[in-house]
């Protein structure tokens, strides 16, 4: 069942992506918002995970998560507010929002070891979905030098994310 939610999350994310490098490239607007929406799913994430597990590592991986989203996210209010940008809502974030709500609620029904398998194995494929939307299509898609330029860095730091997930899950039972 995991597995089917897992894959449910990931196809949605890169479906919802798809659809709108199918009709057009995202603007700088639209960018922002599915930047700054995903970073905050994590956010709240990670706060569940520092609610719900008991376990010393996913705690630690947990305020990584919760810190370097957060500071992630204030860079990037930071920088629609000097551009003078509005983020612009859109089928991605929309996309990305309700998946998210929905493993939310599907993590809250788990406790101990089974919360904390979910919890790190929700994190490794969101990270790749997340980081493969980021390279193939946001970075790509950003024409605000500032923004591609925030969003490869972004990028570095989930690709370490992706593989410290990994790593937990790897040993997560």
């Amino acid at each position: 069942m995991l597995k089917r939610i897992l894959g449910a999350t990931l196809m949605a994310a890169s479906l919802g992506t798809a659809s709108i490098a199918a009709d057009a490239k995202p603007t700088d607007p639209q960018i922002a918002h599915i930047a700054y929406t995903a970073g905050q799913i994590d956010v709240t994430a990670a706060e569940q995970a520092l609610k719900k597990s008991k376990n010393a590592e996913i705690i630690a991986f947990a305020k990584t998560m919760e810190r370097d989203h957060k500071a992630v996210n204030d860079e990037a209010l930071a920088l629609v507010k000097k551009l003078k940008v509005t983020p612009e809502d859109n089928p991605v974030s929309q996309s990305l929002s309700t998946q998210a709500a929905k493993e939310l609620t599907t993590l809250e029904a788990l406790d101990g070891a089974a919360f904390d398998k979910a919890y790190v194995e929700n994190e490794v494929a969101y990270h790749k979905s997340v980081n493969s939307a980021l390279a193939n299509i946001l970075i790509p898609s950003a024409g605000n030098k500032e923004l591609k330029s925030l969003l490869e860095t972004g990028l570095t730091l989930f690709k370490e994310h992706q593989m410290h997930a990994e790593h937990l899950a790897s040993k997560t039972k």
